[in-house]
């Protein structure tokens, strides 16, 4: 199993200048894949505006949008932004992608709620003919014909999009026995599918280290999940904070047939990436 770390796009009051040294600092220390999470209605940054920047000053770690609120956006654009950052990186994207399912992030945007799985569906396919050339309105991505695609979400139609345009599935905020469930669900449908390989199967886990991180990594996941209301403090409350407990949550993940873990921080300080370089790294 791969590990990476998230980017800190959605640590409100981040500068912008610390997820540039964020990126070089979690290539350093030897993490496979360096991530974002999307939203429009709350002051992150944006998901691949930050990964276009991090390419621009790396050369071997991964970049992922985990997950990219793909309706949210026109697909022509979408098609040509993510391709761009396919080009700057030498390949290394791979765009996550799902509906979306919070209400306030469609009206920022003036798209309508009720039709973002539609939308969604028309979105997957233009994107796609986009990358092919036809029509022409995108740099071709680097390895082959198509950026990788991951499909976020457990319903029936993430399945559906999955095995038709998808490199894997996404699952986040879950344990390792639900990965576990959710993995297998994707391996069953991949093979029922007739797709060739192995799917790949990302999973995500909030974290901190450090006594001195605790309180603002809660203060933040409250803030983030205020809209579940009390969920939010369940969520606050379960994110990996000692060595022990994200090394139990790798071994668990790795069991469940996870491919790509990655470690998503709860505070934008740069030595959040060396403390969990320490606990998760050769």
């Amino acid at each position: 199993m791969k590990i990476g770390i998230g980017l800190p796009n959605t640590v409100p009051g981040t500068p912008g200048a610390t997820l540039v040294a964020w990126a070089r600092r979690a290539e350093e220390k030897g993490f496979a894949g360096l991530a974002t999470i999307d939203r429009v209605a709350y002051p992150n940054h944006d998901s691949l505006t930050a990964l276009a920047a991090a390419a621009a000053v790396t050369e071997r770690i991964g970049l992922y949008t985990n997950i990219l609120l793909g309706s949210l956006y026109p697909a022509a654009l979408l098609a040509k932004t993510a391709a761009t950052v396919d080009q700057v990186s030498g390949g290394r994207l791979t765009l996550g992608l799902a509906p979306g399912n919070r209400e306030d992030d469609f009206e920022a945007v003036e798209r309508p709620f009720s039709r973002r799985g539609r939308e969604f569906d028309r979105t997957l396919d233009r994107i796609h003919r986009i990358w092919s050339g036809d029509p022409a309105h995108a740099p071709a991505p680097v390895n082959g014909g198509a950026i990788p695609v991951i499909i976020g979400g457990g319903s029936d139609a993430a399945f559906r999009r999955l095995v038709r345009w998808g490199a894997g599935g996404a699952i986040g905020g879950a344990p390792p026995a639900q990965a576990a469930e959710y993995a297998a669900r994707v391996r069953g449908a991949w093979q029922e599918a007739g797709r060739p390989g192995e799917p790949r199967i990302t999973a995500l886990a909030y974290y901190s280290l450090g006594a001195d991180a605790e309180e603002p990594s809660r203060a933040y996941l409250r803030d983030y999940y205020g809209f579940m209301g009390d969920n939010a403090e369940w969520v606050a409350a379960n994110a990996l904070r000692t060595p022990e407990a994200i090394r139990e949550a790798v071994d668990g993940f790795a069991a469940a047939g996870v491919t790509e873990l990655y470690l998503d921080p709860t505070v934008a300080t740069l030595d959040q990436v060396d403390r969990l370089a320490e606990v998760v790294t050769p």
